[in-house]
């Protein structure tokens, strides 16, 4: 890793397809807390849940875990936990941002370090992951988000553009999206400070915002894709995926 991250946790409980989705019991844990365990196992830097729920506040701090309030207001996760690092670390010592989803709690703690990595090139702003996709259904499905990228190294692209879109045409793998991301501080301070892109709004994308102005992301590709819990099918298979 260039540097130790404060890894940032977003979590809201409003979820149209999975209400209160944060506090969703696990094997007797809620599920933000499972997402916590396994980001601290990363060793990446301090994990810190941003929600703008006591009852999340709560449930994180009586596992031992760090949270901190937000407003409930917010767009999107990115907006939270800039919030958040002003709250956290208003000296601006931690210079590597990484935001976390908070319905991962499957997600391999060594994801977190592979996301962080491409930040070692000064060249880039923002880094993430992706998978190759190997369902064919996958490749239709405009909610598996792909990535449209350059490569630039052993399991590593530059990515060029996100679509729900099946892309690129013609022969060759298909990349999907892994919505974990880390920023360089700068990076996060000048994306959340620019307004919607024309893409983003037709793609619903929120990091083709960052590309449109010019900004350079840098994707790690890796083996596995974790468990995203969206509806009460994905918490039930979690459930099945995750020991007792």
């Amino acid at each position: 890793m260039p540097q130790e991250a404060l890894v940032l946790i977003p979590a809201r409980m409003q979820a149209t397809r999975l209400p209160g989705k944060p506090l969703a019991d696990i094997h007797g844990l809620p599920m933000i807390v499972h997402v916590w365990r396994r980001a601290m196992e990363a060793k990446a830097g301090r994990v810190v849940v941003a929600t703008d729920s006591r009852d999340i506040l709560q449930a994180v701090e009586a596992a031992g875990g760090e949270a901190v309030m937000t407003r409930d207001d917010h767009a999107s996760g990115s907006d939270r936990i800039h919030e958040a690092i002003t709250t956290l670390d208003p000296a601006g010592q931690a210079q590597i941002i990484v935001n976390l989803q908070g319905d991962l709690p499957t997600l391999d703690p060594a994801l977190v370090t592979e996301c962080i990595a491409p930040l070692a090139s000064g060249a880039t702003d923002i880094a993430t992951l992706a998978a190759v996709i190997s369902e064919d259904e996958e490749k239709t499905n405009p909610n598996v988000v792909k990535v449209v990228g350059t490569p630039i190294g052993e399991s590593r692209l530059r990515a060029l553009y996100f679509t729900r879109a099946t892309a690129p045409y013609g022969e060759g793998p298909l990349h999907h999206h892994i919505g974990i991301y880390a920023y360089r501080r700068e990076s996060l301070e000048r994306f959340v400070a620019l307004p919607q892109g024309t893409l983003e709004k037709r793609e619903k994308l929120e990091q083709l915002r960052a590309l449109e102005a010019g900004m350079r992301i840098d994707v790690s590709v890796v083996d596995t894709v974790p468990l995203g819990v969206d509806t009460p099918a994905d918490l039930e298979r979690a459930r099945r995926l995750i020991a007792p």
